[in-house]
């Protein structure tokens, strides 16, 4: 079974996507902030990653570029899931080692769409 980690200080957020993800057979685990998801990360690689940008403790740009270092950190998919919106953020994700960007609020369609985008769902 594919894995997911949601990372958002939202619980709402992190709900939605945890029932979207399980809906097509994602395992997942959640994490409220950068610091967090990258302590789970350095236990179980997920295959995909949906994370937000503004969080306590380490952003999501930070946890980025942290994961992108670690030896492993190449292998899993990251989609950002912002309500950021503007070209210099997308840049900078994208910059940094994400694979996808989706505004929120993102709907099951949306996500899904980009999971095939990053080849962790079939068409």
């Amino acid at each position: 079974m594919k894995q997911c980690l949601v990372v958002d200080d939202s619980s709402v957020i992190r709900k939605v996507a945890r029932r979207i993800m399980e809906e097509v057979n994602f395992e997942v685990a959640e994490a409220e902030n950068g610091q967090e998801a990258l302590d789970k990360c350095r236990q179980n690689l997920p295959d995909v990653i949906l994370l937000d940008w503004n969080m306590p403790v380490m952003d999501g740009l930070e946890f980025l570029k942290e994961l992108r270092k670690d030896p492993c950190g190449e292998a899993p998919k990251v989609i950002f899931c912002t309500t950021e919106n503007d070209m210099d953020h997308i840049t900078q994700a994208i910059s940094n080692g994400a694979n996808e960007y989706i505004m929120k609020p993102f709907d099951k369609e949306i996500i899904l769409s980009k999971l095939r985008e990053v080849s962790l769902l079939d068409a």
